[in-house]
């Protein structure tokens, strides 16, 4: 049971990390379209960039959900 509920929290952080990602990704893209190089533009790279550190730091499934 531990083992599944690893599973579990870490699908968990992985959606919620990747969701982040996502929405960081959305607001780039409108600051690109609108062509600005503002700070605002510069704090959304910075915390895209996190974000995907979070991702990688986060690692592999503890354990296949295959087998």
């Amino acid at each position: 049971m531990g083992v599944e509920r690893a599973v579990t929290r870490w699908y968990a952080r992985r959606q919620e990390i990747q969701r982040d990602i996502d929405a960081q990704q959305a607001r780039l893209e409108q600051l690109l379209r609108e062509n600005q190089a503002s700070p605002e533009r510069a704090e959304v790279e910075r915390q895209l960039a996190e974000a995907r550190q979070r991702l990688l730091n986060l690692g592999p499934c503890p354990k296949s959900m295959m087998g």
